[in-house]
């Protein structure tokens, strides 16, 4: 059974790189909330040049090579080329394609009870946060 699949691009001003968000990501990988799918970094250079790094290119993404359950393979060029279309030069990104684990069964009884996925999307941080600031106060 295999759940939701999505993926993420994280922009890293500066093409500051760091391992800052591996270990909230094996976190997710030891709860079984999420498996890693697939993970490359993506660098623009000064010219606007475009660069796929892998984790065990750069020391400062060392932690990442720890994460369990990458199967690799997915991220074409093509994939890069789109995380980088948005990047100001000396910028890098992180592209992350991961399996909701915690979202498999509910998918399958989505498929298996003849459902079909419509439509899904994330809401942005900031529009989440000011709907939760409206919201009245419990008591």
């Amino acid at each position: 059974m295999i759940g939701p699949v999505e993926y993420v691009i994280v922009r890293f001003p500066g093409n500051n790189f760091s391992g800052g968000i591996a270990p909230a990501l094996a976190e997710l990988i030891e709860t079984n909330t999420i498996r890693i799918v697939d993970l490359i970094f993506v660098a623009k250079d000064a010219d606007g040049e475009t660069v796929g790094i892998e984790f065990d290119e750069l020391e400062a993404l060392a932690a990442f090579g720890e994460l369990e359950g990458e199967v690799g393979g997915l991220i074409t060029a093509d994939d890069i080329a789109h995380a980088a279309a948005n990047l100001e030069p000396n910028s890098s990104a992180a592209l992350l394609i991961w399996e909701d684990v915690w979202a498999s069964e509910f998918a399958s009884a989505v498929r298996e009870s003849g459902g079909v996925l419509v439509e899904g999307a994330r809401i942005p941080h900031d529009l989440v946060e000011a709907a939760f600031a409206d919201l009245p106060a419990s008591t």
